[in-house]
């Protein structure tokens, strides 16, 4: 197996951390980018970057792709802001935008050149289970539904650079960023579990082996895709 060398953004817990892990078991370097990068436990590299500031994204990914040259990229950063409808904060809703999808962009075209002259690559995109319709979830669904546009269109302006480009629909996952919009005993948790014909919420470790399958060889021939990993809760509920 050879070794890749992956940026993942959001790399530090739930997802991102789970994934990091499996890949580095695997035998490939990672490089994680965090708002801290205060743990010396994580599986590789992990950098302090503010993703919301573009300057400082911008910045941050020159500095990386100077040292390591990229073999893909898990776009995994993401920012909930639950509103409903009448309460929805523009102000609020561009930053939903600007976290979940500016560094998106910005580390694509940071990695690009580099996969581009290697002719080999992968970008996968984090989106939701949300993008199917979800109360309070205006600013992120909408977000996430970006997610999916961006790879359907990259899929199709790199289909012959051998650089795939998929994303992965997750359902509701132990992370933290789900429990501290979900407590335990709450509405919210009620709801999304009565949503999952599972009946369960999905581990980390699960969304981040179908992102691992996309980033090897033996995803070669599939791009511009979105795989849903939520428990069946995308299909519908069960009729009892």
């Amino acid at each position: 197996m050879k070794q890749r060398t992956f940026l993942i953004t959001g790399a530090s817990k739930g997802i991102g951390r789970a994934l990091s892990e499996m890949l580095a078991a695997q035998g490939h370097r990672v490089v994680g980018v965090a708002r801290s990068a205060n743990d010396p436990s994580f599986p590789g590299e992990l950098v302090a970057i503010d993703l919301a500031d573009r300057e400082a994204t911008e910045a941050g990914l020159a500095a990386l792709v100077a040292r390591y040259d990229f073999d893909g990229v898990v776009n995994n950063v993401a920012l909930v802001r639950p509103q409903r409808l009448g309460e929805v904060d523009l102000d609020e809703l561009d930053l939903t935008f600007r976290v979940n999808l500016h560094p998106t962009v910005q580390a694509v075209q940071a990695l690009l050149p580099g996969m581009r002259e290697r002719g080999w690559g992968r970008i996968v995109n984090i989106s939701s289970l949300t993008i199917l319709g979800m109360v309070e979830r205006t600013a992120y669904a909408a977000a996430k539904s970006a997610m999916v546009s961006f790879t359907r269109s990259w899929g199709l302006e790199l289909a012959r650079t051998g650089i795939t480009v998929n994303a992965v629909a997750p359902g509701p996952t132990e992370t933290v960023l789900f429990r501290e919009n979900n407590p335990p005993g709450s509405e919210g948790e009620q709801r999304y579990l009565a949503s999952v014909p599972m009946h369960r919420f999905g581990k980390p470790e699960e969304i981040a082996a179908t992102i691992a399958f996309l980033l090897g060889d033996e995803a070669s021939f599939m791009t511009g895709q979105t795989l849903f990993v939520d428990g069946g809760a995308s299909i519908g509920k069960l009729p009892f």
